[in-house]
């Protein structure tokens, strides 16, 4: 999806989230020209699962599309950011995620990510 998507510095990474009852849901990054109005792919798949499913997460995985110095090949598995992971704590602390790792992805789950979360 991301290849197909990609747009250098607004559409950089994509998401997808498997649904309890094996639905598939995609998002992608929404860059911004004001940094902070940026939304991450997985909030988007997510969004989706929710509107659209039945609003849960089994497993997820998000993949960056390689920049121009970086040379020619597949997406790379990259790890959800700080931000993401906490959204998945609260939407999903049950779910598994999968992470790069020198040996190759690798699926954790949602709070070995996140040991101390932010609690309200």
């Amino acid at each position: 999806m991301i290849t197909a998507h990609h747009r250098p510095f607004w559409h950089t990474v994509a998401a997808a989230i498997r649904s309890r009852d094996g639905c598939i849901w995609t998002g992608v990054h929404l860059g911004a020209t004001v940094g902070r109005l940026a939304i991450c792919a997985e909030p988007m798949a997510l969004g989706r699962a929710i509107l659209e499913g039945d609003g849960t997460m089994l497993v997820g995985v998000a993949v960056r599309h390689r920049k121009p110095e970086e040379g020619a090949g597949a997406p790379d598995v990259v790890a959800p950011c700080g931000a993401c992971r906490e959204l998945l704590m609260d939407y999903a602390p049950d779910a598994m995620v999968i992470v790069p790792s020198p040996t190759g992805p690798l699926k954790r789950p949602v709070r070995a990510l996140l040991p101390e979360p932010y609690r309200r």
